[in-house]
């Protein structure tokens, strides 16, 4: 069994707001995994088994089994499920949105394939999944551009992110509908997303929330930038949650020569190795005292600027413990991170005890 905090983030959370992780199928083979899941929170997100490359195949064939089994665990155990996602750019399959040429399908055919995967997927999950991410990353990270140039918008246009929530609610009108992305709370992408929230509350489109990713690393961004964030997108009249927060302790200031280098670290020679091995995954075995100090101190000083703003109503964080967390892959493959609450034995972190406390603590204004 792994060893267990007194204290748990569900309790710390109480019933101000939700506070999940996110499970993959092939965790709930492991009894450690699962015993800190159904003791530490009250709620979960299925991580990639219900995003649309790994429900329907090539030819439109849809599979359940891996989003069921998450589905009926958390059913299980009584955690509600945030349905992530239904419509994004990643690895689409490419019949939705494409001809065999690759070229985008005419307007009218797109609006029907796009319908008829939102409403399957959620007719089968009907009464089973109440809250969905309709849209995930639509925004562009391009100054000088809008919406992402993506095979969706492409065929249908800009308002196939309008459609997408209007499919989705005439699938299940009771089900809660929100839009997710990265770096929303950074002033040129937040200025983005709050003319897409705005352009749909005109329209009388019906979304319910807005999901901030929460992919933070140790000193970016600012706890300002993130509530500045937080008030500005609340100021729109929705609910705000944190979908996939996690604190990368790792350095992202690494040279292409550096990341090619470690990337091919087999051809090197011992001593060019460990230089490479050095800068670019310096915590091969695990995180040393100080920067688990520094991790759980940026822990604590995140989740005590969320918790000021009672209009958020969930916190994610986006992994269980450190070996499954994609960071390990991401921005540079093959490193080992600690970004999580938990170690790669199961053991709580010194972040976990700084997450209850700031969950417990009664909020401070800014200073």
């Amino acid at each position: 069994m792994p060893a267990l905090a007194v204290d748990t983030l569900r309790n710390a959370a109480d019933t101000r707001l939700l506070i999940g992780c996110a499970v993959a199928a092939r965790d709930l083979n492991d009894s450690n995994l699962t015993a800190i899941i159904t003791a530490q929170f009250n709620c979960i997100t299925p991580e990639h088994d219900l995003m649309p490359m790994n429900l329907v195949d090539t030819n439109g064939v849809f599979t359940f089994e891996a989003g069921d089994r998450v589905v009926a665990f958390a059913k299980a155990h009584d955690l509600p499920v945030i349905g992530h996602m239904l419509v994004w750019d990643f690895k689409p399959q490419k019949w939705l949105f494409e001809d065999a040429a690759g070229k985008p399908l005419p307007r009218e055919k797109a609006l029907a394939n796009l319908k008829n995967y939102i409403q399957t997927v959620m007719s089968h999950y009907h009464g089973k999944i109440q809250v969905w991410n309709v849209v995930n990353e639509a925004i562009s990270d391009k100054d000088n551009e809008y919406l992402k140039d993506t095979p969706a918008l492409r065929a249908i246009g800009e308002d196939y992110v309008e459609r997408a929530f209007e499919f989705a609610h005439a699938a299940d009108p009771n089900a809660e509908l929100y839009y997710n992305d990265y770096n929303i709370e950074e002033p040129v992408k937040l200025a983005k997303a709050l003319r897409l929230i705005r352009s749909l509350q005109a329209k009388r489109v019906p979304v319910n929330a807005v999901g901030i990713q929460g992919h933070w690393l140790i000193q970016w961004p600012s706890t300002d930038t993130i509530e500045n964030g937080i008030e500005a997108l609340a100021a729109t009249g929705l609910k705000v949650m944190i979908t996939e927060l996690d604190v990368d302790p790792l350095p992202r200031d690494v040279s292409d020569a550096a990341k090619a280098a470690f990337e091919k670290k087999a051809t090197l020679s011992k001593a060019d190795a460990a230089a490479v091995n050095e800068r670019v995954n310096p915590y091969p075995d695990k995180l040393p005292p100080e920067m688990q100090e520094k991790l759980a101190e940026r822990y604590d000083e995140i989740i005590s600027a969320i918790v000021r703003h009672p209009v958020v109503t969930m916190i994610t964080i986006w992994g269980v413990e450190d070996s499954r967390s994609w960071l390990n892959d991401f921005p540079i493959k093959g490193r080992t991170n600690h970004p999580l609450l938990f170690d790669r034995d199961y053991k709580p972190k010194p972040a976990l005890d700084a997450v209850i406390k700031a969950l417990k603590a009664e909020p401070k204004g800014r200073t």
